[in-house]
C-alpha cells in the first residue's frame, strides 16, 4: 500500500535556481526516506508510458543543460530526468511515466497497481500546475487558470485524492496542467486511505504553478 509520498515539479529549471522550491523537493524526499518504504518509485508524465528499473539514467542535455543523472545510458524522459535528479546519489526502486494524455480511469488503475507491487510503498510524483498563469507563461494566459492551480494545491495540501482524480483531463489540457496524468496516478495508488497532508511550497515564478507537498 501507498505510505508516503511527495509531489515535486519536473522543471529542470529546478537544477539551476529556484532554491527554496529545491530544498522543500529535498526536504519532502527525505521524508519519503523516513518512513524506510519497501519500494520508491518516481512517476512522472511523458509522451507514453513505460517503467524503467531503479538503475536508469536520463540528461538535461537536450534542453540545454550539462546535467545527466544515473551511469547507464540516457533513457528516462524529462519528468524522470528531473526526479532521479532530485534523489541524488540514491537511486528509487524503479521509475515510472505515463502518458501525457492518459485518461483518468487509465491514470488511477496504474496508479492502484503502484500501491500493490510493495506492503509499503512511496511515490516521488513529478506533477505541475497550470502554465497558463501570467500573461508571460508559456501557454496564453487564461482566467481560470488560478482557480485550478489553486485547486490542484489544496489537493494536495489536504491529501486529497478524489479531488485528485475527479481533475477533467481536457480542461487540464486546456489550461496547460502538464503534471495532470501524475496527479492522478497518485489518487489512484492512495485509493481510500486517509493521509496527512502538506504544501511545502507553492509558487509560479514563470507563470507556471509548481509545488512542493508530501503526504504520510
Amino acid at each position: 500500500m501507498l505510505v508516503a509520498a511527495a509531489v515535486c515539479p519536473p522543471t529542470p529549471l529546478i537544477t539551476l535556481r529556484l532554491d527554496d522550491l529545491r530544498s522543500a523537493c529535498h526536504a519532502a524526499i527525505a521524508a519519503l526516506r523516513d518512513v524506510r518504504p519497501d519500494a520508491l518509485i518516481v512517476v512522472g508524465g511523458a509522451d507514453s508510458a513505460a517503467a524503467y528499473g531503479g538503475q536508469a539514467a536520463g540528461t538535461l542535455r537536450p534542453w540545454g543543460m550539462d546535467v545527466t543523472t544515473g551511469r547507464a545510458d540516457p533513457v528516462l524522459p524529462l519528468s524522470l530526468t528531473v526526479g532521479r535528479w532530485l534523489l541524488g546519489d540514491r537511486a528509487p526502486d524503479g521509475f515510472q511515466s505515463v502518458a501525457l494524455d492518459a485518461s483518468s480511469e487509465e491514470c488511477l488503475l496504474l496508479g492502484e497497481k503502484l500501491g500493490k507491487i510493495a506492503q509499503k510503498v512511496a511515490l516521488l510524483v513529478m506533477a505541475d500546475g497550470s502554465a497558463c498563469l501570467s500573461p508571460r507563461a508559456p501557454g496564453k494566459y487564461d482566467e481560470d487558470a488560478g482557480p485550478y492551480n489553486r485547486l490542484i494545491a489544496n489537493a494536495v495540501a489536504q491529501a486529497d485524492p478524489a479531488a485528485l482524480a475527479a481533475l477533467d483531463p481536457a480542461h487540464a489540457d486546456r489550461l496547460w496542467v502538464g503534471g495532470r496524468a501524475a496527479l492522478q496516478v497518485l489518487a489512484g495508488a492512495a485509493g481510500a486511505q486517509a493521509y496527512e497532508g502538506r504544501l511545502l511550497v507553492e509558487t509560479a515564478p514563470y507563470g507556471v504553478g509548481y509545488f512542493a507537498g508530501l503526504w504520510t
